[in-house]
């Protein structure tokens, strides 16, 4: 069994050397076959060069850099993309997730589960500015996605390699991993898990979050269901469109024969007009989106690092990718 510990952090100096140091020994009862990934998503603190002594002193601690803040959905990429475990577990650099929760959660995987997902049942966090979100956030998901986790937003996760080896995470989406294994048919399972109190740093989680994370909800929905036919969706409300034009025209007709007047261009002629011309143009999207959808979003990676660090390996090595806009 080898194990990833994948952290994404962002100006958590004052947290990483004690995280880092109960990972290994929670790490090292379990096995002596793992690594430690931290994603530095563009800390303008001592952050990276506390991890670049980390990774000096330690051939299991690896480090990616980005060239600037891309975001959390970006780092968890990152991470899975260059794990090399056979179990894949992420967490916070915050020290709010508890390590020691890890073997729990690897032994329920081990129960025939692809993904075993955190809960914070009792979270000790600012109720205004963190667990009303949340909750609002949770509410969302069950009634728009039908989601059935209770605490999607828990970054401590526990999976197996092959459940987020191809997993594309756009814009904020980290928060509905589990969601979308769920719909990739993996079998996602729940566990109460401890959370603390953060005791250095600041929190970067903001109700604007919350915001952006509805329209990624809208988004995933839409690729879950029209990702491989956009003509589905887009084509349905085309037709319905024209079909809608074709009986405001009849009724248009129907009243000026019924009535006895002439035929004059009007309110509702127009209306026909429009939404024909509407119902085609949209329809001729779907048929553009269905010629362009297999190929969008799938040559690049949403971030770009700067270096990968690593005392194991005898030279650093330089990834490039441009963002995707």
């Amino acid at each position: 069994m080898y194990i990833s510990v994948v952290v994404p952090v962002l100006n958590e100096e004052e947290n990483i050397s004690l995280l880092t140091i109960i990972i290994k020994e929670t790490l090292e009862k379990l096995t002596p076959e793992y690594e430690i990934l931290f994603i530095d998503d563009g800390s303008t603190d001592g952050t990276f060069s506390r991890l670049l002594t980390l990774a000096k002193l330690d051939p299991k601690v690896k480090v990616i850099r980005f060239t600037r803040n891309f975001g959390q959905s970006a780092a968890m990429n990152a991470g899975f993309k260059h794990a090399t475990g056979d179990i894949i577990v992420t967490m916070d650099g915050d020290l709010q997730n508890d390590p020691f929760d890890i073997p729990r959660m690897i032994d329920v995987l081990n129960r025939g589960y692809d993904v075993v997902c955190g809960w914070r049942y009792n979270r000790r966090d600012p109720s205004l500015r963190k667990i009303l979100p949340s909750l609002l956030a949770g509410f969302v998901r069950k009634v728009i996605a039908k989601d059935t986790i209770h605490d999607s937003g828990c970054t401590l996760k526990v999976y197996k390699s092959k459940a987020v080896k191809n997993l594309k995470l756009l814009g904020e989406t980290h928060r509905f991993i589990p969601l979308m294994l769920q719909w990739q048919g993996f079998k996602v399972v729940e566990v109460k898990v401890r959370h603390h109190i953060r005791k250095h740093g600041q929190t970067k989680y903001g109700v604007k979050r919350l915001w952006r994370g509805f329209f990624d909800l809208i988004g995933l929905l839409f690729w879950e269901k029209y990702a491989t036919k956009p003509l589905h969706m887009f084509g349905a409300i085309g037709l319905i469109s024209i079909l809608l034009s074709f009986l405001v025209l009849l009724f248009v007709f129907l009243m000026a024969i019924i009535k006895e007047i002439p035929l004059l261009v009007g309110p509702l002629l127009l209306f026909s007009v429009v939404l024909f011309l509407g119902g085609l143009q949209i329809f001729l999207i779907g048929v553009i989106a269905e010629m362009q959808t297999k190929a969008y979003y799938t040559n690049k990676d949403p971030y770009e690092i700067e270096q990968i660090v690593s005392s194991a390996a005898s030279v650093q090595s330089r990834y490039k990718s441009r963002r995707k806009i």
